[in-house]
């Protein structure tokens, strides 16, 4: 028996079109939050409700099967209630983060999604445009946002890895928009994926401001999305060592520099990573204060809390979206 199709307006999501249009013209970037379960969901949107931001909620293809199809579908609608009842209106999207496939993108959008990732960046160039248009001429049936890649970041981060960046050829990128029709480009300039993306100890490379300046001349006025801009938070990164854990030498991206990408026609920067810190470093110190507690509320609450702290800092300090919705 073949799934009904929900269109994503009628669980009161957002696409991408109107937002990226504001952020370009306010010089700002909507932060794009992968989250997994209830708890994230929670704090992204409530710290997006209280800073006034619009955000972006995202899922990769294995953070969607953890979380169930269906499940996804009734939390999305949750965060969009959420907001409602706090009197806010705030614009909320769901998108699809990497995915891999024809299939899953159209299984997204058949699903509520209002905008999806196409991530054929290891292809070469004419099958990463074919696949890339493929998703578009179904999406853009249902005005569905369409996000491609060029260019490979290195690291790991869920079910996306590489061992090493290729930098995004400035060349290529116009004729890619052209002849794909997406709606936005993520390219690489320097980013990583995951908490381990440069050499502790060594000097962190500056991103690749040259490249994305080029990338701005033969698109103009089209939106660039980063990812892997996680800035790995130290604090984070300290805590879980100290009770118990083993990151010895995760390194991220400035914020400084960040700033700087929000404020040109980067309008998406992508942040998983940081997330999971902030959580997994709260629940570890609070188990480790009180080995007794199994009560998952009052650790998960305290990661929430957390979490809530980080995407206020983000959105008011690094993407400059706080007051834009």
């Amino acid at each position: 028996m073949e799934k009904q199709k929900i269109h994503y307006s009628e669980l009161g999501l957002a696409n991408t079109k109107e937002m990226f249009a504001k952020a370009m013209a306010g010089k700002y970037a909507i932060p794009a939050y992968n989250f997994n379960n209830l708890e994230q969901l929670q704090a992204i949107v409530t710290a997006c409700i209280e800073t006034s931001s619009p955000v972006i909620i995202q899922v990769s293809k294995g953070a969607r099967s953890y979380a169930n199809e269906t499940m996804l579908r009734f939390m999305a609608m949750g965060a969009v209630q959420m907001v409602r009842e706090a009197g806010s209106t705030i614009p909320i999207c769901l998108h699809l983060d990497h995915g891999d496939s024809f299939e899953l993108c159209k299984s997204c959008i058949d699903s509520g999604f209002s905008s999806v990732m196409i991530d054929g960046s290891h292809l070469p160039f004419e099958e990463n445009v074919a696949l890339a248009k493929k998703v578009v001429e179904y999406a853009h049936q249902f005005d569905v946002s369409v996000e491609a890649e060029l260019g490979v970041l290195a690291g790991i981060e869920d079910e996306v890895s590489a061992e090493h960046s290729t930098y995004t050829k400035p060349e290529e990128v116009e004729e890619f928009v052209k002849k794909t029709g997406v709606d936005s480009l993520a390219i690489s300039i320097g980013t990583s994926h995951g908490a381990f993306k440069f050499k502790a100890g060594q000097p962190v490379p500056p991103l690749r401001f040259d490249i994305l300046e080029e990338c701005e001349k033969r698109i103009p006025g089209f939106p660039i999305v980063l990812h892997g801009a996680s800035s790995v938070v130290q604090e984070y990164v300290e805590l879980i060592n100290q009770y118990g854990g083993n990151l010895a030498g995760a390194v991220g991206i400035s914020e400084d520099q960040l700033r700087r990408a929000a404020a040109s026609a980067v309008c998406k920067i992508n942040i998983d990573s940081d997330g999971r810190l902030a959580v997994t470093a709260k629940v570890r110190e609070y188990l480790a204060k009180d080995p007794k507690e199994f009560d998952p509320r009052k650790y998960l609450g305290e990661a929430r809390k957390e979490l809530v702290k980080l995407v206020k800092h983000k959105n008011e300090t690094v993407l400059g979206s706080a007051g834009r919705a």
